[in-house]
């Protein structure tokens, strides 16, 4: 497996002592502190240092939260999808080595029953702690904006249909991403709140009046905002602009470049600002891994010069993007606050999850997820539950 760009190592620490992790620009929910320090003991970060602890100086480094992506379908060569148990870690441990310290295993469109036993063993690995929980984009989307979704599996949002993903999941799933337009749509997004199941519009041909409907039944994520749903219209405003201005919804965006134009970025975190944006990779099996055929789900899949797009058809079907990259994008290019990055990629991203008491900022009390970058935003570290995945062999 390839070193992460900017990674000079990837040899986990063997060293059981706390560490105090000094000289780094550390980003805090309050703002970034000019030689900062975080604690290390065990897999949690500490208020005070022990007194054996190991210093470690980071000077000239920036030292943020570990990366949490509520939508991903694979990496390293290995689908969420279709994978193995075995193949399903090595797409999570690719996207560890890039600073994902927290992961939602998304799904793509299939045979309902086939669906439900993916929720089976993924919900295993949820379990144990490797994932964060599963994410089920499609079958509830519509033929009209399907994007890499087969189109003869598609099917209604049926509420009874939207209940057995779930119940498979054995209450880990974490997010459906619906078509709510489609008929049991609203239904479906009243039983996913009740269940306590994030409702996320998307895959959506929906009207801004429909998508207005949707939020007001409980839905609060746009998967993938901009793509594969209607374009912003003067006169057609359509679910771009409901998704945008509500204070309820928190917007998925993909900055790799290829999804999104830089103004479209700028645009979406101008009005759902910053505390409203969740940084996705939205990745398929060659994010980490190289160009090259590849399925998705049922669809072939050509990836070249790191874009993926239907063999048939040539819509882009998922990225190849990691969020080291989308981070270092979003400062460098979109040039953005790094707090308002950090919130986007780390903080929002947990507290849709529920998990912003155990991760999504550095503070005491926290599991030791964080990653480090050096002065132009290249990934140097990363630290997972108090243990360095990416070493950044520093001295």
């Amino acid at each position: 497996m390839a070193t992460p760009p900017g990674a000079r190592g990837t040899a986990r620490s063997t060293t059981t002592l706390p560490q105090v992790l000094t000289g780094a620009r550390v980003v805090l929910p309050t703002g970034t502190v000019t030689d900062g320090r975080v604690i290390v003991d065990g897999t949690r970060i500490a208020g005070a240092a022990p007194e054996n602890a190991r210093v470690v100086d980071l000077s000239g480094h920036w030292l943020v939260p570990g990366f949490v992506d509520i939508h991903n379908h694979g990496g390293g060569g290995a689908s969420f999808t279709s994978g193995t148990v075995e193949d399903v870690l090595k797409g999570i441990h690719t996207h560890r080595l890039h600073g994902t310290t927290t992961l939602v295993a998304s799904t793509v469109t299939g045979d309902m029953d086939f669906l439900a036993q993916r929720a089976g063993l993924l919900s295993e690995l949820a379990e144990q702690g490797d994932i964060a929980g599963i994410h089920f984009e499609g079958p509830f989307i519509s033929p009209c904006r399907k994007g890499a979704h087969s189109e003869e599996l598609l099917r209604d949002p049926d509420p009874a249909e939207v209940r057995k993903l779930i119940d498979a999941a054995r209450g880990r799933a974490k997010m459906v991403t619906l078509a709510t337009e489609l008929p049991g749509g609203l239904d479906s997004v009243r039983l996913l709140a009740e269940q306590g199941v994030i409702a996320a519009i998307g895959h959506t041909d929906a009207t801004y009046e429909q998508t207005v409907e949707a939020i007001d039944a409980g839905a609060t994520v746009a998967t993938h905002l901009f793509n594969a749903m209607p374009a912003l219209g003067h006169r057609t405003p359509g679910p771009i602009a409901a998704l945008l201005e509500d204070e309820r919804i928190t917007v998925e965006l993909i900055n790799d470049g290829t999804h999104l134009h830089p103004a479209s970025l700028q645009l979406a975190f101008h009005h759902a600002r910053a505390d409203r944006v969740a940084l996705i990779t939205d990745a398929m099996d060659a994010a980490g891994f190289g160009d090259g055929r590849y399925m998705l789900g049922p669809l072939e899949v050509e990836v070249s010069e790191g874009v993926a797009r239907l063999v048939e058809g040539g819509s882009i079907a998922g990225s190849t993007l990691t969020l080291d990259r989308a981070f270092q994008r979003a400062v460098t290019v979109d040039r953005l606050p790094v707090e308002d990055v950090v919130a986007a990629i780390s903080a929002n991203p947990a507290k849709l999850l529920g998990m912003y008491d155990r991760v999504g900022s550095l503070e005491p009390g926290k599991y030791a997820d964080l990653v480090l970058l050096d002065h132009q935003f290249a990934l140097k570290g990363v630290m997972r539950r108090g243990e360095w995945v990416v070493d950044p062999q520093l001295g």
